[in-house]
């Protein structure tokens, strides 16, 4: 378990910030991640990399000369925010582009593509590339949804090192992209990692049992089997990954692969390498030409005991990129050329604090005039925000525990993170006389950044969403906020390309806004619409236990979550139930009797849709 921390929602900041200040000659600290603290040829390609933490040396630890030249940094086993992910790509970025590559994972795509497409509009080009090595997580004809574990080593190596030879963008994303297919990893564990906090592990497995096909967010294994021997554990994963070769790779006889034998966090390197000596004489009996193997940590799950291995098809263009030369804080291969200092390496140490803690304002703080009705409406919001951080507070570790039954557990300390940096972005728009939209645009911006991960997207959407109905100027009421949330739930489906019925926030959202609707239709006061919403969407999210999940983290163990409410909807119920609490204290924002206006049919369209 992890025994030393202090605040489990600052963990990931705070591990950050020493990791820094031990290896400042090799990195740098901007926000939202690191950066190399050498300078990178003009015109190079940047490899921006990154992921949850909890991962050590991934992401963090492979920034380096010949690896990474920047890693964004989210939280506990959750993306970072797509801020984050471009604020490091322009940091690392030295003029010849930009590859984004990361896990496979919905929020991590939603993330680094929504950063890609800022940071084209912005004149920097940029690439994305999804590892999805694991071949436990779907079947070969869908690769497409496979996760990325240990082989995002071998994907990150080969783009950062194609880079490093001065090949333009569309050249190093056709290497990585060449390296991802012949790439194949698969994993077992003992027993299941403990997050900053938490008391009991996100999965645990019988005495004298192993989790086979698990995944590296604490996910639990696809099956159980007796606890082999240490060869038998080499066959099994020998087997496993020359039972699938690429295409291309007819037989491994005559082949040349690098390897990678990944320990997960409590399984020692002794372990690991009484395990490699059987996988390479299996490897060298099936004909296998190992090239570079690495044993060691380098992509881990906390404190999980476990281990995967990974091999890496090569080719003659491929190999020189796999053993070209690195020097990172966590990975060393060969000897780089003496590097230079980046001009801005000697960063103040005060500022990298800054950053750590997460005092860095956003880059537009511009607050427009507001109309005296508005600005009192975003007192209520405001308050609406400190009743769900205090929610949310109340209730973290009972959503981290639902998550956990087949997903990565963290949903409560993002959902914290988040509703947390809402609140003190709408205190700070408030106090500068802000009205409710633009409130509420701070608050959407905050909770985005600062959760990261699919949940934070998704929040970000829904403030958005609200304060764009509302506004500054008009006098705020019932029938707005009724636009603002059908907008937002229109807007989660599109991004998360969620449907009611796939076991995610969706199926709570839609009720709630659909019922909410139908009351202020029929000439209900907002406080009073709003409780009704939100008794449909706690008996939504209730009823979530009964469905199989289609979508996230949780789809390979749908069976395991039945019984179980999703947690993204339960949080949805929580809130809402919550800001009916502020609602209710307070005349303003339309909670007094209006009349009903009649709907447009843009909203009548929306709605009828979703009730579709």
């Amino acid at each position: 378990m992890t025994r030393l921390f202090n605040n489990p929602a600052a963990f990931a900041d705070e591990a950050l910030e020493g990791f820094v200040a031990a290896h400042r000659r090799l990195v740098r600290r901007v926000p939202g991640g690191v950066v190399r603290a050498t300078a990178a040829a003009p015109g190079q390609v940047a490899v921006v990399v990154g992921g949850g933490s909890g991962h050590y040396p991934a992401f963090s630890g492979l920034v380096g000369q010949g690896l990474a030249h920047g890693a964004a940094v989210g939280n506990v086993f959750a993306s970072p925010s797509a801020q984050q992910v471009r604020q490091v790509a322009k940091a690392a970025q030295a003029g010849g582009g930009v590859l984004l590559a990361f896990g496979n994972y919905a929020g991590d795509v939603l993330h680094f593509g929504q950063a890609a497409e800022r940071l084209t509009a912005e004149g920097i080009p940029c690439a994305t590339l999804a590892v999805t090595d694991d071949v436990s997580s779907a079947a070969a004809g869908e690769s497409e949804k496979r996760r990325g574990v240990a082989g995002d080593l071998a994907v990150f190596k080969t783009a950062a090192a194609a880079a490093e030879a001065g090949l333009p963008l569309a050249e190093v994303v056709r290497l990585a992209k060449l390296a991802n297919t012949r790439t194949r990893s698969f994993g077992i564990a003992f027993s299941g990692c403990t997050l900053p906090g938490a008391d009991d592990p996100l999965f645990t497995v019988p005495a004298g049992r192993m989790a086979v096909g698990l995944g590296i967010h604490g996910e639990p294994g696809l099956a159980e089997r007796p606890v082999p021997s240490a060869d038998e554990a080499a066959d099994l994963l020998v087997s496993t990954l020359l039972g699938e070769l690429p295409e291309g790779v007819g037989s491994p006889r005559g082949q040349r692969a690098g390897v990678i034998l990944n320990g997960l966090g409590s399984v020692k390197y002794e372990e690991l390498f009484v395990v490699y000596r059987r996988v390479a004489r299996l490897l060298a009996e099936a004909g296998v030409e190992t090239v570079d193997p690495e044993v060691g940590e380098l992509v881990t799950s906390f404190d999980m005991a476990g281990v995967s291995l990974t091999l890496f098809w090569l080719t003659d263009e491929l190999e020189p990129l796999w053993t070209a030369p690195a020097h990172a804080p966590a990975y060393r291969k060969g000897t780089v050329a003496a590097p230079q200092p980046s001009a801005t390496a000697d960063t103040d140490l005060s500022a990298d604090t800054a950053v750590a803690e997460g005092t860095d304002v956003p880059e537009d703080t511009a607050v427009p005039e507001a109309s005296e009705p508005s600005r009192a409406a975003a007192r209520t919001a405001l308050a609406a925000l400190g009743a769900i951080e205090t929610t949310i507070r109340a209730h973290a570790e009972e959503l981290g525990r639902i998550d956990a039954v087949a997903g990565d557990g963290d949903h409560g300390i993002g959902m914290r993170r988040g509703s947390e940096a809402a609140h003190a972005a709408g205190r700070r728009a408030l106090e500068r006389g802000a009205g409710v939209g633009t409130l509420l645009h701070h608050a959407a911006d905050a909770w985005a950044d600062r959760a990261g991960g699919t949940s934070g997207a998704l929040w970000g959407v829904i403030l958005r969403a609200l304060g764009t109905a509302l506004g500054d100027t008009e006098p705020p009421g019932a029938h707005p906020v009724s636009v603002g949330v059908d907008a937002a739930a229109d807007g989660v489906m599109r991004l998360g390309k969620a449907e009611t019925g796939d076991k995610t926030m969706v199926d709570a959202l839609v009720p709630f806004a659909d019922a909410l609707s139908d009351a202020v239709g029929g000439g209900a006061p907002l406080a009073a619409a709003w409780d009704t919403a939100a008794t449909a969407a706690d008996a939504a999210a209730a009823a979530t236990a009964e469905l199989l999940p289609r979508l996230g983290r949780a789809r390979p163990h749908a069976e395991k979550s039945l019984g179980t409410p999703d947690a993204g909807a339960v949080s949805l119920a929580l809130i809402v139930r919550a800001v009916h609490g502020a609602l209710a204290g307070n005349g303003t924002a339309g909670t007094t009797p209006e009349p009903a206006p009649e709907p447009t049919a843009d909203t009548t369209a929306d709605t009828t849709a979703r009730k579709g």
